[in-house]
């Protein structure tokens, strides 16, 4: 008796080969408890190993955080520098433009007249006057003057 084949094929699925092989592929990276008994120094060296790699990557994805972090702080404060230098320079810039419309304007008081040396009058310097009167100072003169001072209040 001959048995005819059906057109019907058994569910299969999809994919389970595929990740089984991935799995298989991990697992064939660690040694197996086979090899961890025959060659225990081996196996310990393998999973030293396994572990300074995977520190070695987290310190390296720690390294590159930080540094992106720190340029992206640098950048930020560079680009304040700038914006203060920037500002620093038109304030600079629109005070020299005052001043000078400003002595456009007052290039010579109206009060001011040409003159020569000999119609100036010389005064005598009126501190000079005041270190005079001090020495020949009254109790009454001392008395007044310290009535108008400020009393400070408090300590």
């Amino acid at each position: 008796m001959v048995r005819k084949k059906s057109g019907y094929k058994p569910f299969k699925r999809i994919g389970t080969k595929q990740s089984l092989k991935g799995f298989n592929l991990i697992q064939s990276s660690f040694p197996s408890k086979k090899v961890s008994r025959q060659f225990p120094f081996l196996a310990g060296v393998h999973s030293a190993l396994d572990g300074a790699l995977l520190g070695i990557l987290i310190s390296v994805a720690l390294m590159s955080t930080l540094a992106l972090h720190w340029r992206h702080l640098w950048t930020v404060a560079f680009t304040q520098l700038e914006a203060s230098q920037n500002l620093s320079h038109r304030l600079m810039d629109s005070t020299a433009m005052l001043e000078r419309n400003l002595l456009k304007i007052n290039a010579q008081p109206i009060s001011m007249v040409p003159t020569k040396a000999e119609n100036l009058l010389y005064l005598k310097n009126p501190f000079l006057q005041k270190d005079s009167r001090k020495n020949n100072r009254t109790i009454k003169d001392i008395l007044e003057e310290i009535s108008y001072y400020k009393v400070n209040q408090g300590y």
